[in-house]
């Protein structure tokens, strides 16, 4: 599926399971016709691998180097980013999955899908048009906020048609979405439970709600609104409050376990909204452990800037705060438990040994091209269980997981903050608050009545907004949120466009380190970075999408 014209992903034409059923055939099957929704789903795919070398979007921001200097994800930060040279490139992928909802929208009502769960034909069919009105509002989204704006196909469309199409506007596209998302929430059950156990991770209200309430909040945010219309904000605080009222979500208590859904109750726990399949692989250990555990690969390397934003646990006050309690010559001491969660560090414990990143550790700086470039490796996601070495199956399960309830606070927080301000400041608290009191986090709560306490914030907008992002950055790094939202902020051009650096530690004597930042790579922002380039192979079968400004 390519592009448009007589061959191109926009056409009418036989899409079915194998090359010997018909179309037909396939609506007239009930099996090949419930599996033809489900193979869309498989549209879905997980984010931990962008250039089968297991690099993550994570390298494409300050939030981590990728330790093979050749990978395609360094396109994004210096400067050769373009029509030619594409990364993370979904834009076939996304229109073959919006064809195929397309599709069973309007074949499902005319199938011979026989009713599940105790439902009527016309019950259950609502429902399965629901998760594609879903699916398709996801892969729409998709693309916006990569390429600003997209081409909304909403029908079947034939090769008889003038498929060279110009894009809509953002405002139509986030019309359309929304108005997807709500036609989901109308037909959908409420939230995973409401699933039988088989059929969860199947679209839910909840899953389309969190889908609008970030649409909103991306429409609200100055990329997108740059009068700063507080109309917006409350909007996307509406739609993210309408997540919190179903009660169908909290915070899980063991924030490493979100991710390793071979723990015992794990699998759709609370907080998890909507999330691709599990994978059952070590694939994730071997691209991204230290090098010494089994010659993993250590891709994905933590920049100090990231290290940097994790408060004190005992004051939780910033680092840079003089009163914070932090010691340059322990800089690991006393921090906020998820920078241990999600980052290694030199002393951290992983498979029941330490993670040397000292020069001339096991793990450490310049030991081979594989070695940390930062002095970091990545932990978040991974499993102390899996192994990776022989042919042994740890049955170590983990989805990507694309929508959670820590997210939605935040988005919550944020949307009503610059709605708001101080005026929603108890709700504002509330929602940060909600995370930092996770059972294993414990970080002192946010406040504002007493300047010498510990969790100080100054009772202004504009502070809250610092200690709000700093919060989004810490809880969901990793997870391709810190990529949009400085794009979405309109600050590439002071936190993309600069260096990023990591920490040499050196061994001095036994126990006892030196610390010394320095610079691990040049990277360059310009403004046609806050938006993808349309491939050039897409422009040359529909020249009308138009190429996003400066490319």
């Amino acid at each position: 599926m390519a592009g448009c014209k007589k061959d191109g992903f926009l056409q009418d034409g036989a899409v079915t399971p194998n090359g010997d059923v018909s179309e037909a055939q396939v609506w007239a099957n009930p099996d090949f016709a419930r599996n033809f929704l489900n193979n869309i789903y498989a549209t879905l795919s997980d984010r931990y691998n962008l250039d089968n070398d297991g690099a993550m979007l994570a390298s494409g921001s300050d939030e981590a180097v990728n330790s093979n200097l050749n990978s395609n994800i360094n396109i994004l930060n210096n400067g050769t980013w373009g029509p030619v040279r594409v990364v993370d490139d979904v834009y076939t992928a996304m229109y073959t999955g919006i064809r195929k909802t397309n599709m069973f929208l309007v074949n499902a009502p005319k199938s011979a899908i026989i009713p599940s769960d105790g439902l009527t034909f016309a019950q259950d069919i609502a429902r399965l048009r629901g998760e594609a009105f879903f699916l398709r509002a996801f892969f729409h989204f998709e693309l916006v906020k990569r390429y600003g704006s997209a081409v909304l196909v909403t029908r079947v469309l034939n090769a008889d048609e003038n498929l060279d199409l110009p894009r809509n506007t953002f405002d139509e596209c986030v019309a359309q979405i929304s108005s997807d998302c709500d036609s989901a929430i109308a037909r959908l059950p409420l939230g995973p439970t409401d699933w039988a156990v088989a059929s969860r991770g199947r679209a839910t209200q909840t899953a389309a709600m969190a889908l609008k309430a970030r649409l909103l909040l991306y429409a609200a945010s100055p990329q997108y609104n740059p009068s700063g219309d507080a109309a917006k904000w409350q909007a996307a605080a509406d739609a993210a409050k309408r997540v919190m009222d179903t009660g169908k979500h909290a915070i899980y208590s063991s924030y490493p376990n979100i991710w390793l859904w071979n723990v015992s109750g794990a699998a759709y726990n609370t907080e998890v909204i909507f999330a691709t399949q599990t994978l059952n692989t070590n694939s994730i250990e071997t691209n991204n452990a230290p090098i010494s555990y089994d010659g993993a690969n250590g891709r994905t390397n933590p920049t100090q800037e990231l290290v940097d934003a994790f408060e004190m646990k005992t004051t939780g006050r910033p680092i840079s705060d003089v009163a914070s309690g932090y010691n340059a010559s322990n800089p690991y001491a006393n921090r906020d438990p998820r920078l241990n969660f999600a980052i290694m560090y030199n002393g951290s414990t992983f498979k029941s040994k330490p993670v040397e990143t000292f020069v001339g550790g096991k793990d450490g700086l310049g030991l081979n091209v594989n070695a940390t470039k930062t002095g970091y490796y990545l932990r978040k996601f991974l499993s102390e269980s899996a192994v990776w070495n022989n042919s042994s199956n740890t049955n170590v399960r983990r989805p990507w997981i694309f929508f959670r309830y820590a997210e939605v606070l935040l988005n919550y927080a944020e949307a009503l903050n610059e709605a708001q301000g101080t005026a929603a400041l108890p709700q504002i608290l509330s929602s940060l608050n909600a995370l930092r009191n996770r059972s294993g986090v414990a970080m002192p709560a946010l406040q504002t009545t007493n300047p010498a306490g510990n969790g100080y914030v100054a009772p202004t907008k504009e502070e809250l907004r610092k200690r709000i992002r700093n919060e989004r950055r810490v809880e969901l790094c990793f997870e391709e949120h810190r990529f949009y939202d400085v794009r979405r902020w309109k600050e590439g051009e002071t936190s993309f466009n600069k260096n990023v650096t990591g920490m040499r530690i050196s061994l001095v004597s036994p126990g006892v380190y030196s610390y010394q930042p320095f610079v691990v790579e040049n990277r360059v922002f310009t403004a046609k970075n806050y938006l993808y380039p349309i491939s050039q192979n897409e422009l040359n079968r529909a020249p009308s999408l138009k190429q996003n400004a400066g490319y």
